[in-house]
Formats: structure tokens, C-alpha cells, sequence
């Protein structure tokens, strides 16, 4: 009997720290909920658990969740396209993240399959959720819209940082192309999602940027449509320019501010109605492309 005792504590002094580990060091979707709310303002523990985000794993530079919710067709309906929207690629733009949160609240009450949506509303949790004040960089102090692997990320991405930004901190593109994790997410689910149209909020520009076919949003709300170019390894050149992937960049008037409730209303209606006039042209284009062998 003593033996079974002796093994059964001996069992337990290895399982235990094993154990500890596992709950310490595991990320959750409530680990990350909490963070948020703790962080903003505007987006509330609870209202962030309620969206019922999703994960498949993948993870930040400091191994926090990159979690997303997909809006997906409804019944045999074919929807019209496929949207990626994305908040807080730069972790200091407050409001880029919260205003993704409106919009998935509109989303939860009156999404009915016209498109097939896939949301992230904070892609660089890292940078939004280090202790003390938010940086625009990864947790590895790389500017996740200067490290997508656009055709001339090689040539140009660190020659850009070292002349033209001085070797800005907050705009360093990273050692390589798509070197970091949460870039990675990116790249594979632009592949596997395979969205019609991407759009990803900024701030603090105040306009509506735009790259790759199709037409342009003139207008969203109160912000006008302003072309600013692209950068190498920006989404812009790589999705927009690349793979010809539709980008619109909604550029928040401010990074700390969220704008009015009728304001985001007004966005939100005027992106739908852009959606839906100019995601079947996409599709169509798309469609029509000559297969070429590889």
C-alpha cells in the first residue's frame, strides 16, 4: 500500500508543475478579452467575450491569441463575395480596434449573407496591449504594414527604412518579408480565405485610401477618398498592387478618438453599399482571368 502511495505522490510532482505550466502559459480567447477590456475604453471585457471570437492557433510575437469571427453564408444563398476587414494592425490606433468591434455588433444583428465575412479586429495585439502605452510596432518592433512580402519588399523595404525614414523605429519593416507571425496570419489567410475585397482600418489621416482594381469608395462617411501610394511591404502593394486584391484603407481621424455612433453608422452603410455595387465586378473580373500554367 505504501508503495502505490510513494508512486501515486511521485506521479503527482510531475504532472503538477506540468500542469501549472499549461495554465499559465496557454493562451485563451478570455486571456485576450480581458487584456482588451482592461486597455479600451470603448470595448468592454464583456462585449468582447459576447462576439464569440475563434482561433486556429496561431499567435503574436509574445504569444497572444490572433483571434477572428467569421460571418459566414446563410442557408444555399451564394453571397455575393468575400470580405476580410482588419482593426488594429498598428497598436497604437485605439480606435481602429474599437471601431471593428461596432462594426461586428452590426454584423451580429443584421448579417444576412449578402457577403461571407472573416474579421480580426486586432491583428497586432502585441502592440495595443503592452503594458504602459501602446506602440505602432509587433512585439518584436517590427511595423507589421511594412512586412508583407510584396514583389518589392527585397529590393527596396530596408533601403526605404534606412533613407527615407531614417531608421524610424516605428516604421522598420523587419529582418526579411513576412518575418513575423502575425504577418504570416495575414499572408495565409488572404490564401486561404481568398477575399474579394480586403478592408483594413487606420488612423489618424482622416481620409479613405485605395489600391488595386476596380472603383475606388469615394466617399465614407464624412471621409473622402485620397490616394496616398503605397510602401514596400505595405498591404496596399501587396494585396492591392500584387494579387490585385481590392484594398480600402479607412484612415480614422484620430487614433485615440472614437467618432461619433451616427458617424460609424454612416460608414458602415456607405462600405455596404460600395460592397455591393463593386464586389460582383471583382468576382466577375476574377472569373474572366486566362489561366496560365505554372
Amino acid at each position: 500500500m505504501l508503495a502505490v502511495i510513494n508512486r501515486l505522490a511521485i506521479y503527482c510532482l510531475i504532472l503538477s508543475p506540468l500542469s501549472l505550466y499549461a495554465d499559465n502559459t496557454t493562451p485563451s480567447i478570455n486571456q485576450l478579452c480581458q487584456e482588451v477590456g482592461n486597455k479600451l475604453a470603448s470595448v468592454s471585457v464583456n462585449n468582447c467575450l459576447k462576439q464569440q471570437m475563434v482561433t486556429s492557433g496561431d499567435q503574436s510575437h509574445q504569444n497572444r491569441l490572433i483571434a477572428h469571427k467569421i460571418y459566414p453564408p446563410l442557408g444555399t444563398r451564394e453571397p455575393l463575395g468575400r470580405v476580410l476587414l482588419i482593426g488594429g494592425v498598428h497598436g497604437d490606433e485605439y480606435s481602429t480596434v474599437s471601431i471593428v468591434f461596432k462594426w461586428m455588433d452590426k454584423l451580429n444583428q443584421y448579417h444576412s449573407g449578402l457577403f461571407h465575412w472573416k474579421v480580426t479586429p486586432l491583428l497586432n495585439p502585441d502592440g495595443l496591449l503592452k503594458e504602459g502605452r501602446a506602440q505602432r510596432q509587433n512585439g518584436n518592433g517590427v511595423d507589421l504594414n511594412r512586412n508583407l512580402p510584396s514583389q518589392d519588399w527585397n529590393e527596396l523595404a530596408i533601403k526605404y527604412w534606412e533613407n527615407r525614414t531614417k531608421k524610424n523605429p516605428r516604421r522598420y519593416p523587419g529582418p526579411y518579408a513576412n518575418s513575423e507571425p502575425e504577418t504570416q496570419w495575414l499572408v495565409n489567410t488572404i490564401e486561404e480565405f481568398k477575399p474579394d475585397v480586403i478592408i483594413a482600418v487606420h488612423a489618424p489621416y482622416g481620409l479613405v485610401d485605395y489600391d488595386g482594381p476596380q472603383t475606388a469608395p469615394k466617399k465614407l462617411g464624412s471621409l473622402n477618398l485620397w490616394r496616398l501610394g503605397t510602401y514596400p511591404g505595405s498591404l496596399g502593394n501587396y494585396a492591392g498592387i500584387d494579387l490585385a486584391i481590392p484594398v480600402v484603407t479607412i484612415e480614422l481621424a484620430s487614433a485615440g478618438s472614437m467618432p461619433s455612433k451616427g458617424e460609424i453608422s454612416r460608414m458602415w452603410i456607405d462600405l455596404v453599399r460600395w460592397l455591393k455595387r463593386e464586389v460582383p465586378k471583382q468576382r466577375l473580373a476574377t472569373l474572366q482571368q486566362p489561366i496560365t500554367s505554372q
